[in-house]
């Protein structure tokens, strides 16, 4: 497991010759182009704070966020709670402007906006690689200030429970990760409701317990339903409850005896929950598709996107804050099939990132 490191810069050397470029508060645009361009947890870090963003021809190139409040991640426990202390990050550049100066242009604006906004000193957090040490070392004179062993932070492995109705490629990609460490979480039980499930044969062949929870329906009305899905997820003491292509609607009950539960659904969704559409990177808008057909909605309203999202499960469906999310752009007469097989390894990949920084944002 690879370090991460927090690093400091003392603002007093950050010279306030910078072009002016004023903050802003991202619009929808830009922040889903954060997302198709660089960490799909990164919109709802830049929402947490203001933005230097540098576009051409209107189109965004470069950003940094500054002055981020209210994330969880374990590494912002220490110095990050200082009150003369400012975060910088999430930053990023497109490939083609990164030997061009523009990535330091961006980084000592936002300084110098720290700066100018009180604060004596900037963190710089969860840095890991020699290359990005050297980076802010030679840049902006960033010296190290905590070191966090990646291992620790995600430890323990929670108790997982999956739940899933279908084919259950999310399980699998999921259940691979863990037995390969690359997603330190414990599965300890698929829970379905479709015994012809093919993901309750990938639970047995990954040596994980079943529970095959179906609702008679023409036996027992929609409460006693919900009263047995409920005590068998409650048998396993889940930490975590992955909904990975589960297609029935919990009750009001369940999501109050699992808070810590995360959907992944199939359509790019806005980070404001009240939102009905969505801004995608080429500055478009198209509909949130909630519901249990996101795929086949998109595309029957002629949209030249699609995506997946996780978030947080709440009463309200599909309306739980997100932790991660991806547009997938739609090629030109691109039918459901091939449209759904190159979501699927979009959405193996977003479920990881999204577990990984569930597990970093864990009270110690």
């Amino acid at each position: 497991m690879r370090a991460l490191s927090n690093l400091i810069v003392d603002l007093s050397t950050i010279s306030g010759d910078e072009p002016a470029m004023r903050p802003e508060v991202a619009d929808d645009r830009t922040l889903a182009w954060i997302d198709e361009a660089f960490s799909a947890t990164w919109s709802s870090e830049a929402t947490a704070g203001v933005n230097i963003v540098v576009r051409r021809e209107d189109a965004p190139i470069g950003f940094a966020t500054l002055d981020a409040r209210e994330l969880k991640y374990r590494w912002l426990n220490g110095l990050a709670r200082e009150r003369d202390v400012g975060l910088f990050g999430p930053f990023g550049v497109v490939g083609e402007e990164r030997k061009t100066g523009l990535g330091t242009f961006i980084l000592r604006r936002a300084l110098q906006e720290l700066r100018e906004r009180g604060y004596a000193r900037a963190l710089i957090p969860a840095v890991s690689g020699e290359g990005l040490l050297r980076y802010y070392a030679d840049s902006v004179g960033a010296v190290l200030a905590e070191e966090f062993d990646r291992g620790s932070l995600l430890a323990p492995p929670p108790r997982t429970v999956v739940m899933a109705s279908g084919n259950g490629s999310n399980f699998q990609a999921v259940a691979d990760a863990s037995h390969d460490g690359s997603l330190p979480i414990e599965i300890v039980a698929l829970v379905s409701n479709d015994a012809r499930a093919y993901a309750i044969e990938r639970a047995r062949a990954a040596g994980v317990g079943v529970h095959v929870v179906e609702w008679r329906r023409k036996e027992e009305v929609r409460a006693r339903y919900d009263e047995r899905l409920l005590e068998a997820v409650r048998f396993e003491k889940p930490d975590l409850v992955l909904l990975l292509g589960w297609m029935h609607l919990l009750s009001d009950a369940f999501v109050a005896a699992f808070p810590q539960m995360l959907n992944l659904h199939p359509a790019f969704l806005p980070l404001d929950p009240r939102c009905d559409d969505v801004g995608l990177p080429d500055g478009t808008r198209i509909s949130a598709f909630r519901g249990p057909h996101a795929v086949r909605d998109a595309l029957a309203a002629g949209s030249r996107w699609v995506g997946a999202t996780v978030h947080r499960v709440t009463p309200a469906t599909d309306r739980g804050p997100v932790l991660a999310r991806k547009p997938l752009r739609v090629g030109a007469g691109e039918q459901e099939a091939c449209v759904m097989e190159r979501l699927h390894a979009v959405e193996h990949r977003l479920v990881k990132a999204a577990v990984t920084r569930w597990l970093f944002e864990r009270p110690a």
